[in-house]
């Protein structure tokens, strides 16, 4: 008897639990849907940067030991071609810095705007409530 007791109120219980509609969970706003799109979307592009610069530095690199190899070896056509390469990674550097940049810039503007959004619900609901 007992035993029944108990299943019985376990099974009130969860059941209770499993229909009651959670209240904090509440649909966000298009601005911070949006916002949180562009902080994503800035992340995305910022780790992409980053793997821009690290190949950018890895030519640049590459392009001095070649330029270095050059001289020694008394070899002009080597020595040009690691020149050019080495400035070929220094072009390619600042070009993944400024997309960096850009993307930081994403990521803040998509915090700015999620921030509206939340300032906004937050308006509405006291509104609602009063």
């Amino acid at each position: 008897m007992v035993r029944n007791l108990i299943r019985a109120s376990l099974l009130v219980a969860v059941s209770a639990f499993a229909l009651v509609p959670y209240a904090s969970a509440k649909e966000p706003s298009n601005a911070e849907t949006e916002g949180n799109k562009m902080e994503r979307k800035g992340n995305a592009e910022e780790k992409a940067a980053d793997a821009d610069k690290a190949r950018a530095d890895r030519l640049e690199k590459k392009g001095k030991a070649m330029k270095s190899e050059g001289k020694d070896t008394d070899n002009k056509a080597e020595q040009r071609e690691g020149e050019r390469v080495e400035k070929k990674g220094k072009a390619k550097m600042k070009a993944a810095e400024a997309r960096g940049d850009s993307a930081e810039e994403m990521e803040k503007s998509g915090n700015k705007v999620e921030k509206a959004g939340v300032k906004a619900k937050k308006e509405q609901e006291k509104a609602a409530g009063k």
